[in-house]
């Protein structure tokens, strides 16, 4: 199957039917997810993988009580730093350097303008940033799962800040951005299964200039 074919597989999945993914396919989602790219190789977010379902039917209601939280397989919540610090950001140009056998400081300059156009910026400004990021690993996560036919629901209807609560992520440095809900659709009961997808016409979405 070629990447269009299994994006045109795929929906945003209203019913699923409760049954569990396998481990191995939820793993290449999210490895999928962890070799996106991300702005200055920073990669500000992480994934919370959930599949115990106690913990999903405790954020049900946090997230409108939509049924796909208790009927996935699997939640993975996409976090992202709540803001940039030198810790961080040190921590990331360290490990490229030893991963890379590159001399001591080798991208310091680099990485001193990264800190100082950082330390000019809010916090908020920090994590709308890092959230761009963790939204380019969540459409590969979403793109990678329709590969393995594995259908997911992507879903921003929900309370972030009692989510981060729950979950313990500000004790992290860590804010909850969406949340990709992954299991096996319900044919007999999805309304939207077999409904055709409808996208913009080619015409009206690229606009060329050559």
């Amino acid at each position: 199957m070629s990447l269009l074919e299994d994006l045109k597989w795929r929906y945003a999945t209203k019913k699923m039917t409760g049954a569990s993914v396998e481990q191995e396919k939820i793993d290449y989602i999210t490895e999928a997810a962890r070799l996106a790219p991300t702005s200055s190789g920073l990669h500000p977010f992480k994934i919370i993988e959930i599949s115990n379902q106690e913990l999903k039917e405790q954020i049900q209601p946090l997230a409108y009580n939509q049924s796909q939280i208790v009927d996935a397989s699997h939640l993975l919540i996409f976090a992202a730093y709540d803001e940039y610090t030198q810790d961080r950001v040190d921590s990331v140009f360290l490990q490229q350097e030893v991963e890379r056998g590159l001399p001591a400081g080798f991208a310091n300059e680099y990485k001193n303008g990264l800190m100082a156009r950082f330390n000019t910026q809010s916090k908020d400004q920090h994590f709308d940033h890092a959230a761009r990021q963790a939204y380019i690993g969540f459409g590969i996560a979403i793109a990678a799962a329709a590969e393995q036919r594995v259908d997911a629901t992507p879903m921003e209807g929900f309370d972030n800040a009692a989510l981060d609560q729950f979950l313990g992520l500000n004790e992290l440095g860590l804010k909850s951005v969406t949340i990709l809900a992954l299991g096996y659709r319900d044919i007999d009961n999805d309304w939207l299964v077999n409904l055709k997808k409808v996208r913009i016409d080619k015409k009206d979405f690229v606009i060329s200039k050559n």
